[in-house]
């Protein structure tokens, strides 16, 4: 009875967890950007404000602003959706918005593109056009 009770319990949380659309909890707890494909960017940005990290495994430049990334899930959570698309994995999604350069940081507000960056940004760079776009 008391492994049945565990599970239920453990059932209710992942439920509860899976509803939670503006962030990704690694195993560790640790909040982390959402992974937008192909099947899930529509359902994913069509409310609120959500950044978007265009960007590949292979790319330099992606990897030095993953970390900023990274920090701004932590920061923003509860109030923007921080998210990545892996070029390579989604080329539809990558196609769609007319990427020719990574990273690429698209700002989606309800759905619409409203701002972007493209290469590497500082943090309050990055913040600012994010914060204009939360009001």
């Amino acid at each position: 009875m008391k492994k049945l009770v565990q599970l239920s319990f453990l059932a209710t949380a992942a439920l509860a967890l899976a509803a939670v659309p503006l962030m990704t909890r690694a195993a560790d707890g640790d909040v982390k950007p959402v992974a937008l494909t192909k099947d899930n960017f529509d359902a994913k940005t069509a409310n609120g404000v959500v950044l978007v990290d265009f960007w590949a495994e292979w790319c330099g430049p992606c990897k030095l602003i993953a970390p900023v990334i990274d920090e701004l899930a932590k920061d923003y959570e509860g109030k923007a959706t921080i998210a990545k698309v892996d070029v390579d994995s989604n080329p539809e999604l990558a196609q769609k918005f007319k990427i020719q350069a990574i990273p690429n940081l698209k700002i989606l507000k309800d759905g619409k593109i409203v701002d972007e960056i493209v290469g590497v940004a500082e943090k309050a760079d990055i913040e600012k056009k994010l914060k204009k776009h939360l009001r």
